[in-house]
């Protein structure tokens, strides 16, 4: 055994040891059944927020630092935004510009002025997500520890902390219980009267903290009215407070000290436990959020009111049953699903080690726990009745964070839920869903003030009031301010919820209404040009092209993601419509619109064309490839249907990364989900190793020590899912861009379109046997892994017939209730 490795396995029984010790002592620690898919876990505490650790329960997040002498919980509610709820945000100056900008685009081809002109149609920024604060526990013991373990068990959703000093075991349970509505932290210790610390809570907002009785200490506050986006820095007063009319959304924190032993006291703005042998501490959080539409905010005392309900609810709960509660509520939406891979010897090592060790060779064990920390990072943001997961989560420490925290949905929003519904998680899509019914009330006026049209529509930022109208204040630029196809693209969620569930009820009473009212607004904002339909002004989100005066230019004429969302919803009404037999009339606009779109293009480079012209890109290596929405994820372009245009788009993707585009961050996990659907295992399986190389941080999170954006981690764990089963266009395929360094492994709870869910074996990269278990009756087309094919399917101990169709598929009968054994040849 090498000299490493015993280190790490006396560390790990150590540590345990303590957990062991202290759960004699009467602390209740939680059941680790995790693997090295599901464990993360560290031997120091947290330095960095980007080294902390991440629970939530939809609601109510905390990033655990897990400090010997000081731990530190930052903590967000995901109701706390800056601005109020009434605001007229559209400019009606607006809709006077659009005939001067399409007659300059497409009269005059004047590409420069209309961009200028394109400017005016902005409205002002929108709000941003704010922290809440911290809450500080400043122990008696020494600076010194032994025995130190830090871990998150995505099994469990708790974090643990363990480690030795003075000769004294200390546990640290910590977890965020959507059953409780609480952050829960409780603390034990092997010696009696072993614990002695002192609470505190502050923020980075106008706060005033103060003990309350003897056991309570609470932080109340108010947000900022405004605040500008963190990339506006010459902004002149970027956090605004209203002091003269009281504006601002208020907030509270309230925490509550049940210790077992030992004396409990407050002093003016803080809370001290001396002696005890056990503490449970409960935080409960309260905003004056009230709900969509709902307005005016909750006051101060309705809030503190709430967070009265929730901690006198928690507090009569014993701690064992609050545990027990989170785990089961939790493992309800983990369990669901497992992955994994080969297992090597690096697996047993550290998450910040491991991290270390895969850049200089794979362990593909990290990308399944990779893959399962974005579950669990979704689960943690995203419950049904919650706030949809922002660009953080529903983690952030600043009070002008990134991007102002919002909804970006020109990718990022999107993205954050391209894995609910391949990997189990489809109630956690709920709050999308939400967002999407408030858009499209907000986006009726800016539909009819900014364009003259029906229907709604929404631009590429959104925030908690559902601000609809492309930002900017006529200095944002255009290739992402002046884009109306957030509505659009967001509707695709809709129906890929429908594909996955087949629940036609909620077609009817809740997608369809939602997509018809965004199909109408595109039957007007499209123009004919010549025999077809196009859209202008248009952009190719954040990216320019090269004008004729030589300068980047961002407004033309009919962009290829344009058309291809376009195409996209008015494909999906079209289906929609005809399985609920409604609208008859309504599909025929659509079948006609969409049969005049502009096609799709092959530029000058065999690549798939970006424009509708064949311009130069002015930044050929941007991150964002914004034409390939058709391939993923849209799916109007594949390698089996269309393998010109899908090769075109391999050219695209490729040029985009020779120019160093997709090596870290979000775009590269764009990328994995691309080579994955266009079938290159081992170029997506690179993109994996990328972001594993270079954009994880100690806590997995996606960034650096100055930027976290959940986007990738939550869309490298779609790209996942594609490479090991994909289910676009009909049929279901396995293994279809499998990477030679994943040769062996095994997943259960897969979800595929159809209502199937999916289990799948693998060995010396050839599928064994695979698990079907529908949950409607339905026809599915199967497709077994390259160079093998189906060679039997039973249920019930029965062989069941099924026919070759073309592309060496078969085409099988299902009926819900049965499970199917899927054997493979070859």
């Amino acid at each position: 055994m090498d000299t490493n490795r015993r280190e790490f396995l006396v560390s790990t029984v150590a540590a345990a040891a303590v957990a062991a010790v202290a759960s004699r002592s009467g602390a209740e620690h939680p059941t680790t059944s995790a693997t090295a898919s599901t464990l993360m876990f560290y031997q120091k505490p947290a330095a960095h927020w980007m080294e902390a650790l991440p629970v939530g329960n939809g609601r109510l997040g905390a990033m655990v630092f897990g400090g010997v002498e000081t731990e530190r919980l930052q903590l967000n509610d995901d109701t706390l935004w800056s601005g109020p709820p009434q605001r007229d945000w559209n400019n009606p100056e607006a809709r006077q510009h659009l005939p001067e900008i399409r007659r300059l685009l497409l009269k005059e081809h004047n590409y420069p002025a209309a961009d200028e002109l394109t400017r005016q149609m902005q409205g002002p920024y929108n709000e941003s997500y704010q922290p809440l604060g911290n809450l500080y526990l400043n122990f008696a013991e020494p600076a010194g520890a032994d025995l130190y373990r830090r871990e998150l068990n995505l099994a469990t959703g708790v974090v643990t902390i363990t480690y030795k000093a003075n000769g004294v075991a200390f546990v640290r349970t910590i977890f965020s219980s959507a059953p409780a509505g609480v952050l829960v932290i409780r603390l034990t210790c092997d010696r009696p009267a072993g614990l002695t610390f002192t609470a505190m809570l502050d923020s980075r907002l106008r706060v005033n903290s103060t003990a309350s009785g003897t056991d309570e200490i609470v932080l109340r506050g108010k947000a900022p009215v405004h605040v500008e986006p963190s990339y506006q820095v010459h902004a002149v007063d970027p956090v605004v407070y209203d002091n003269a009319l009281g504006k601002g959304m208020h907030f509270e924190a309230l925490v509550k000290v049940i210790a077992t032993g030992g004396a409990t006291t407050t002093n003016a703005d803080s809370l001290s436990v001396k002696g005890a042998n056990a503490v449970t501490l409960l935080l409960a959080t309260g905003t004056g959020y009230k709900g969509f539409g709902k307005a005016p905010d909750a006051t101060a005392e309705e809030i503190s009111a709430l967070c009265r309900q929730q901690i006198n609810a928690a507090a009569s709960t014993p701690f064992a049953s609050l545990l027990q509660s989170h785990v089961a509520d939790h493992q309800q939406l983990f369990g669901r699903v497992s992955l994994n891979l080969e297992t090597a010897e690096a697996s047993l090592r550290p998450t910040d080690e491991r991290l270390l060790m895969v850049r200089e060779q794979e362990e593909p064990e990290l990308a399944a726990l990779y893959f399962q920390f974005a579950r669990y990072l979704l689960i943690a943001s995203s419950r049904p009745g919650t706030q949809p997961a922002n660009l953080q989560g529903i983690w952030n420490q600043d009070v002008r964070p990134p991007w102002s925290a919002n909804w970006t949905l020109n990718i990022n929003a999107q993205m954050n839920y391209w894995l609910a519904e391949p990997a189990g998680l489809g109630d956690c899509h709920a709050p999308l869903f939400d967002l999407i019914s408030h858009l499209s009330v907000t986006g009726v006026p800016t539909a009819q003030v900014y364009y003259g049209l029906n229907g709604w529509t929404a631009h590429h930022n959104t925030d908690l009031w559902a601000q609809a109208p492309p930002v900017g204040e006529g200095f944002g630029d255009p290739t992402w301010a002046n884009w109306p196809m957030g509505g659009a693209w967001l509707c695709q969620h809709l129906w890929q919820h429908h594909e996955f569930s087949q629940d036609n009820a909620w077609l009817r009473h809740t997608a369809y209404p939602l997509m018809k009212g965004c199909a109408q607004f595109m039957l007007g904002w499209l123009i004919p040009a010549g025999d077809k339909l196009v859209t202008a002004p248009s952009v190719s989100p954040e990216n320019h092209f090269i004008g004729f005066n030589g300068k980047p230019i961002a407004v033309s004429i009919a962009s290829t993601m344009d058309m291809a969302i376009i195409r996209d919803l008015l494909t999906n009404c079209i289906a929609a419509a005809t399985i609920l037999n409604e609208d008859l009339e309504f599909r025929k606009k659509l079948e006609e619109a969409r049969s005049r779109l502009l096609s799709f293009q092959t530029g000058k480079y065999g690549q798939l064309q970006e424009w509708s012209e064949d311009f130069t890109e002015a930044t050929p290596g941007l991150g964002h490839v914004s034409h390939l929405f058709p391939v993923y994820p849209g799916q109007q372009i594949t390698p089996q249907e269309s393998p010109a245009l899908a090769r075109a788009a391999g050219v695209s993707l490729d040029r985009r990364i020779q120019h160093g585009a997709g090596d870290a961050a979000w775009p590269c996990a764009w990328y994995v989900c691309l080579w994955a659907r266009l079938g290159e295992g081992e170029k997506a399986h690179q993109r994996v190793l990328s972001m594993l190389r270079k954009s994880a941080t100690p806590n997995l999170f996606n960034g650096d020590y100055k930027l976290f954006q959940i986007d990738g981690n939550l869309g490298v764990a779609a790209g996942i899912a594609e490479m090991l089963l994909q289910s676009h266009g009909g049929i279901i395929r396995f293994l279809p861009a499998l990477p030679a360094a994943w040769s062996q492994g095994a997943l259960t709870g897969f979800r595929a379109r159809g209502g199937v869910e999916v289990h799948l074996e693998w060995k010396a990269g050839k599928a064994i046997s695979a698990t079907l278990l529908p949950h409607t009756e339905v026809e599915l087309h199967l497709q077994a892994p390259r160079r093998q094919e189906i060679s039997a399917i039973r249920a019930a101990g029965k062989a069941v017939q099924f026919s070759p169709v073309d592309g060496g598929t078969v085409s099988v009968m299902v009926k819900t209730g049965q499970r199917y054994q899927v054997s493979f040849s070859g």
